[in-house]
C-alpha cells in the first residue's frame, strides 16, 4: 500500500492543529506526518508531543514563514526516516487549520495514481459551515488585480465577481474533477518526481504566493494541475495570518508584486505596482471615512494607515 507524506506547518494554531492531526488518524493509507512548528508561544509543540506521537516534529527556532516551514517538512519527508521505511509515493502540503474528511487523502492520490501526467492535485475546500471555498484559480492577471483592489459590486459592476475575469472556475459549482491553473495552498498533494524537476516553495515569498509561484513552475515543466471534488477538506483560513492582519497584508502585495516582476516581467510589474497605488490610496481614504463615522477607532486606524503606507513604499520600489 502506498505511503503518503504530509508536511504541516504551525504558528500558534495549536487546537486547530489539533484537529487537523485528530482527522489525519481517519486515513485507511499509512502516513508519514511532520509538523514544522514556526516558534509558536501557544504550546502547539508540546499538544503535538503528548497527544500525537506518531508525529514527527520540528521545531523552529524562528518563523520561518508558510514557504520555510513547508520547505523543511518536505526536506525531512524526501530524506527518509529510520532505514527500510517505505519512501512516500505522494506528498501532501497541508495547512494546519484544515480538517481533512474521511476518504480525502484517498481520492488525491488515487487520481495521481491514474493519471501519470498530473502533477499536483487539490481537494474542493469547504468553509466550517459547510459552504464551498473558492480553492481553484487563474494564475494572476492585472485584470484580477483590480477586481482585488476595486471590488466588483462596489466599484466594478457586481456581475464580474467570481467569473472568469475574477480568475475563478465555475466547474467549482460541479462534482467532476476538473484541470486549473492553481489550487489554494491549504491543500495540495504533489509527487516526488515533480518536486525534484521543478524544485520546492520560493522562500523569497514569507507568506503569500508561494503556490501560485510553484504552481506555475509545475505547469511550465509540462504537468497538469487538477481538482478532485471528491476529496473534501474543511479549512478555517486565516488562522496564523489573522494574528498580525495588518503586517500581512502588506505581505500578501509584496508578494503579488514579487510574482509579477519573477513571472511576468518588469514591464507587467510596474502596471501592477501602479493600481496597487490606486487601491492602496482608495483604502486610505475609506479608513479615514470610517474613522470620522466611528465605524473604527484610532487604534484601528492607525494599524490599516501603517499597512497601506508600507504597501504603497513597495509599490515605489
Amino acid at each position: 500500500m502506498l505511503c503518503v507524506g504530509v508536511a504541516i506547518v504551525s504558528y500558534n494554531t495549536r487546537e486547530l492543529l489539533r484537529a487537523c492531526l485528530e482527522s489525519l488518524r481517519a486515513c485507511t493509507l499509512p502516513l508519514r506526518v511532520v509538523v514544522v512548528d514556526n516558534a509558536s508561544r501557544d504550546g502547539s509543540p508540546a499538544m503535538v508531543r503528548e497527544s500525537f506521537p506518531e508525529v514527527e516534529l520540528i521545531e523552529s527556532a524562528s518563523n520561518l514563514g508558510f514557504a520555510g516551514g513547508t520547505n523543511r517538512a518536505l526536506r525531512a519527508l524526501l530524506e527518509g526516516a529510520a532505514p527500510g521505511d517505505r519512501p512516500p509515493a505522494y506528498l501532501l502540503m497541508l495547512n494546519s487549520d484544515t480538517v481533512v474528511q474521511p476518504g480525502a487523502i484517498e481520492a488525491l492520490a488515487a487520481f495521481l495514481e491514474a493519471h501519470p501526467r498530473v502533477g499536483a492535485v487539490g481537494p474542493r475546500l469547504l468553509n466550517p459551515d459547510g459552504s464551498t471555498q473558492a480553492a481553484a484559480f487563474r494564475f494572476p492577471t492585472l485584470a484580477m488585480t483590480a477586481l482585488d483592489l476595486f471590488p466588483p459590486g462596489e466599484v466594478l459592476p457586481g456581475r464580474l465577481y467570481g467569473s472568469w475575469w475574477h480568475g475563478r472556475y465555475p466547474q467549482e459549482r460541479g462534482d467532476e474533477p476538473f484541470p486549473i491553473d492553481h489550487p489554494l495552498g491549504a491543500c495540495i498533494m504533489t509527487r516526488p518526481e515533480v518536486l525534484a524537476q521543478v524544485g520546492l516553495l520560493d522562500e523569497g515569498y514569507f507568506m503569500y504566493a508561494e503556490e501560485v509561484d510553484w504552481c506555475l513552475r509545475v505547469r511550465r515543466a509540462g504537468w497538469a494541475i487538477w481538482q478532485v471534488p471528491q476529496a473534501r477538506v474543511t479549512h478555517v483560513g486565516g488562522a496564523s495570518t489573522s494574528q498580525v492582519r495588518a503586517r500581512m497584508l502588506v505581505a500578501l502585495y509584496a508578494s503579488r508584486l514579487r510574482f509579477f516582476r519573477l513571472h511576468y516581467g518588469e514591464a507587467a510589474a510596474r502596471r501592477h505596482a501602479r493600481l496597487i497605488t490606486a487601491g492602496a490610496l482608495r483604502w486610505t481614504l475609506l479608513a479615514w471615512r470610517d474613522y470620522a463615522r466611528g465605524r473604527i477607532g484610532r487604534e484601528e486606524l492607525r494599524a490599516r494607515l501603517w499597512a497601506y503606507g508600507a504597501i504603497l513604499q513597495n509599490a515605489r520600489c
